[in-house]
């Protein structure tokens, strides 16, 4: 009988907790229904109708998927700038994700004005946002443009491939702009290295393995997870950043006379499915490391 009772208050406790974990999540799950979800089927009817916008209110001309082939086979800019804009991710994420980790492991080292330090590498995150990382773009402080002008860089640009040649470019004049991003990455590798036990290393030193054997042995496993969530984070922070070309592109053609929004509409799912691809790709194959590292 006492069992019973005992089984009873179990389900109850594990009941009520339930709904406190739901409670929690209800406004995010109401906002995310009213504020995204509900938008997302709007645009997506938008984008199989040609859409007139006039006084009296909205028409829709339904075309089939007429705006999305348009976007792909007649559109060339926007296939270039879909291009782009895969080729530049690919480069972006391990350098920011190589960054991270070095700057991690740095400021988790034992030494004066250590949080003055995270603060530095986090500020960056504080202000690019808004008009005031659209500001400095403008003025040149977040690229290096001019350095393929160097005779040195033109001729080592040259003698590459060409399907090297655009991301290397691009490297040599946005890394500025590509560690910009590293801040909260930097954190997350920071509370994984916390996590790690340092009797580990200790140990490992006894067995008389190297700081280099340690990093590939014990820090670069320890780390797998979080590089999953880093590089997870990094494509979403760069596919909505307000100075991504393609945005920038479609927000533009959004009221142009040649555009629209049903086209514009288009193209976001069509952008939104390239993200998708992408962040599969790389979260399977980090996933599967991560994986065999931590085995």
């Amino acid at each position: 009988m006492m069992n019973r009772r005992h089984a009873r208050g179990e389900i109850s406790l594990r009941t009520q907790e339930a709904l406190h974990g739901y409670a929690f999540i209800l406004l995010w799950v109401v906002g995310f229904a009213l504020f995204t979800f509900l938008p997302l089927i709007e645009t997506f009817q938008y984008s199989l109708n040609r859409v007139t916008v006039t006084a009296s209110g909205i028409t829709l001309n339904f075309v089939e998927w007429a705006n999305y082939t348009r976007a792909l086979f007649t559109d060339p800019n926007f296939v270039e700038l879909l291009i782009g804009y895969t080729v530049e991710t690919l480069v972006s994420v391990p350098i920011v994700l190589i960054f991270a980790m070095l700057i991690a492991m740095f400021l988790n080292l034992r030494f004066r004005f250590k949080s003055v330090f995270r603060t530095i590498f986090f500020l960056p995150i504080v202000i690019t946002s808004g008009p005031v990382i659209k500001e400095l773009t403008a003025q040149g402080v977040a690229s290096v443009p001019g350095i393929t002008n160097m005779a040195a860089v033109s001729e080592f640009l040259a003698e590459l491939p060409s399907a090297l040649r655009s991301p290397v470019e691009y490297l040599l004049t946005s890394f500025i702009l590509i560690l910009w991003f590293s801040g909260v990455q930097i954190l997350i590798y920071l509370a994984s290295l916390q996590k790690v036990d340092r009797s580990i290393y200790e140990a490992a030193a006894i067995d008389g393995a190297s700081g280099w054997e340690a990093f590939w042995k014990i820090t670069l496993p320890s780390l797998a997870t979080a590089t999953v969530v880093n590089a997870v984070y990094t494509i979403v922070t760069l596919s909505h950043f307000s100075e991504n070309k393609v945005i920038r592109y479609i927000y533009d053609r959004t009221y142009d006379i040649h555009g629209g929004i049903g086209y514009a509409s288009a193209m976001s799912f069509i952008y939104f499915g390239v993200m998708v691809i992408l962040l599969g790709i790389i979260y399977l194959s980090l996933r599967r490391w991560a994986q065999r590292g931590l085995r």
